[in-house]
């Protein structure tokens, strides 16, 4: 394992991160059996492969991918594939384990699974990164599967990806149904309708039930709200739309070369369109640049972290003037954020329940796959919705339970204590990310129990 990441003291590394999240909830579900949160966090697989391609430009380059399956307990592993220059074999194991929590989170029968490959998309020809990805998924060879471990778009890949892994497995295992192992593929191969802006309806499903269950006072719906949305790729682009659409106010995005600003609202289509022409939001007419950085800290009623993670840290979470933060991307927030953030009253809905849209039509296409079947975009679209909304409800019925308990009333009230039943550290009143792992650990601790440990 890689050592940990620490900028000023603060730990950055994902999978330390993902682990003292489920720490975290541990400490409110005392019925737990000694040793079972141990196993729960360790990752089940982690493979590594060092393969090499030969580049358009004629030279032979090595690469090295990754593939960590973190928990088979609820079904087969599920995760995406992510190629960016700064995957490591720990934000895979990090990212592994927060898709563990997400499916329970939202209540879908799969594990946790994330996989990368170290390279920069921007930087190779279409035609390297289809022997990237035909290489890769050789190279796992039966470490993936329809029914073992599942595999999805993420970070710098996209539905033609998923086409070339599907027919790389195909070409391995010819004769059988192999549609399941990848979803997120064209229509045409078996995708599902839908799934391309799933991650960003999934969140806007969860923002508008949140914002009926009061996590902005005095605001019920996204009419006249102030977005800001750090990161246009899929997630971001596709979330400025249908925030605007349901009426709200986009006043900034940025992508990794930098951000616009305009304090009239921006619209969507003419930001694609520009991207698309100039391969960034930077240079809008009409808008005035900001960094990345300085978006975070804008004045806004929603922030929408939708880049990588660890975004909003100890040197920043301060600074933030968000009144709350929705997390479309995955870990953008560390935990000793989390803590300045409601200390200072800013709530964070969390990644596992913020962007768990995408996993969950992942699950609807996965089914169809399965059952050779075809599903209607309206009732792909109903069933999200219902989940999402299922899932919002738990979460915060959970973050009201757990503080009841803890005799602390008023959301207000932030720094009430009492000993833990270990009585080795206090409790503090839960925020929403530690209802939202309390509900999942709590899922995936029960199923557990219920199989046993074998043998």
């Amino acid at each position: 394992m890689q050592e940990s990441v620490l900028t000023a003291g603060e730990e950055l590394n994902p999978y330390r991160i993902a682990q003292q999240q489920v720490d975290q909830a541990a400490k409110y579900l005392p019925h737990l059996r000694p040793g079972l949160v141990d196993f729960l966090k360790q990752t089940a697989r982690i493979v590594t492969v060092d393969f090499p391609i030969e580049t358009d430009d004629g030279s032979i380059r090595m690469f090295t991918g990754y593939r960590a399956l973190h928990s088979r307990i609820r079904g087969p592993g599920k995760g995406g594939v992510r190629f960016h220059p700064a995957v490591t074999e720990d934000e895979v194991r990090g990212l592994a384990s927060w898709m563990t929590w997400k499916c329970a989170v939202v209540n879908v029968p799969f594990g946790g699974a994330k996989g990368g490959v170290a390279c920069d998309p921007k930087q190779l020809t279409r035609n390297d990164l289809r022997k990237i990805t035909r290489r890769y998924i050789a190279e796992l060879e039966d470490c993936i599967g329809p029914n073992t471990d599942i595999l999805a778009p993420d970070v710098g890949t996209d539905a033609e990806t998923m086409a070339w892994i599907y027919d790389t497995y195909e070409m391995m295992h010819p004769g059988r149904n192999n549609l399941p192992v990848v979803t997120g593929k064209p229509l045409d191969l078996g995708g599902a309708p839908g799934r391309r802006e799933a991650t960003a309806l999934g969140c806007l499903f969860a923002v508008s039930r949140a914002l009926q269950r009061g996590i902005l006072p005095g605001r019920e719906s996204l009419k006249d709200a102030a977005v800001v949305i750090q990161g246009f790729g899929n997630a971001g682009a596709i979330a400025a739309e249908l925030f605007a659409q349901a009426g709200a106010r986009i006043i900034a995005v940025s992508d990794s070369a930098g951000g616009v600003v305009s304090h009239r609202g921006l619209d969507p289509a003419k930001l694609v369109a520009h991207k698309h022409k100039n391969r960034s939001v930077v240079g809008l007419p009409g808008c005035d640049p900001h960094s990345n950085a300085e978006l975070l800290l804008l004045p806004c009623d929603i922030l929408i972290p939708a880049a990588l993670e660890n975004q909003i840290r100890t040197d920043n979470a301060a600074k933030i003037q968000a009144r709350c933060i929705v997390e479309a991307a995955n870990g953008p927030t560390t935990p000793a954020a989390d803590r300045i953030l409601f200390e200072r009253g800013i709530p964070v809905l969390p990644d596992i329940l913020a962007n768990a849209g995408g996993v969950t039509v992942s699950y609807y296409e996965w089914v169809q796959n399965v059952k050779m079947e075809e599903w209607e975009l309206d009732e792909i679209h109903a069933k999200l919705q219902k989940k999402m909304q299922r899932a919002t409800d738990a979460v915060f019925d959970k973050q009201e339970e757990l503080n009841r308990s803890l005799d602390c009333p008023a959301p207000t009230s932030r720094l009430v204590e009492r000993p833990s039943e270990a009585g080795s550290q206090p409790l503090r009143r839960a925020d929403l990310r530690t209802a939202a792992y309390v509900v999942a650990l709590d899922r995936v601790a029960q199923t557990a129990t219920e199989r046993g440990v074998w043998p």
